[in-house]
């Protein structure tokens, strides 16, 4: 019991690194198409919805509806990098065998996870960080307060990756990874006030998008990038928190009874 244990911990504080390092190596050859892939998707949605539905909306909470659609922009891109990081090509990686031969090494189940978690919030930084430039430099985001935004950035991409860790080690196949989409990040985009607030919801959807963890990164992200204090600061960093440890630790245990059993 005890030796299964450890197996679902890191070893010590750096040997996740060597699993990051492997990945990015891997990824360093398709960089540029990687980037312009993950940008894609919610550039499309901030200049679509920003230029076109914006011109009818006017102003929301006082601002530019494209300005404040950029913060919802930056924290759904971090989520979705995060979240197709993991349950694609890690579970990729899981599949075709290459983490029975890593687990021959010196690296427990737990610094393996820990590693790819690490390498698919650093995709989501990436990607985040990606529409924050050029909201910034388009002045939809107020600069000084910008760099309050990078750590959110990654906090909300190691988040994700961690729930999306659960969801690679329970799914069967890749045709269960539609159902985590369609059912669970579709509709955290509405519910957590990415495209509109939320506070145009009924009453009962608003108390559940309380609780999702794309509501914590928006509220963290939206007022920075706004040039206004954020408030509950402390709420939302410690949910966010707990959304990228204890998936962690769920997936560690579901993984090590898949792989090791």
């Amino acid at each position: 019991m005890g030796e299964g244990c450890s197996t679902t911990l890191p070893a010590n504080a750096w040997n996740w690194i060597a699993v990051w390092r492997r990945n990015y190596l891997a990824w360093k050859k398709v960089a540029l198409a990687s980037i312009l892939g993950n940008l894609a998707d919610p550039m499309i949605y901030l200049f679509g919805l920003g230029f076109g539905l914006g011109i009818m909306v006017g102003r929301v909470d006082g601002t530019p509806y494209i300005a404040f659609l950029t913060g919802g922009m930056v924290a759904a891109s971090a989520m979705t990098s995060a979240t197709f990081e993991t349950i694609y090509a890690a579970f990729a990686r899981m599949q075709t065998h290459r983490w029975e031969a890593i687990l021959y090494t010196q690296l427990t189940l737990g610094d393996l996870v820990l590693g790819e978690l690490a390498w698919a919030a650093t995709k989501a930084f990436l990607a985040g960080t990606g529409i924050l430039v050029v909201a910034t430099i388009l002045g939809y985001a107020a600069w000084p307060s910008v760099l309050y935004v990078l750590p959110v950035i990654a906090l909300t991409g190691f988040a994700f990756a961690s729930l999306a860790m659960v969801v690679m080690a329970l799914a069967p196949s890749y045709d269960y990874f539609i159902f985590y989409q369609t059912l669970v990040l579709t509709p955290m985009l509405f519910l957590c006030g990415a495209v509109f607030p939320a506070t145009q919801l009924p009453g009962g959807f608003q108390e559940m998008g309380h609780f999702l963890p794309l509501a914590h990164a928006i509220d963290l992200i939206r007022p920075a990038m706004l040039g206004r204090p954020p408030v509950n600061v402390g709420l939302h960093v410690g949910a966010l928190c707990l959304y990228a440890a204890l998936p962690f630790f769920l997936s560690a245990t579901l993984l090590r009874r898949r792989l090791m059993p």
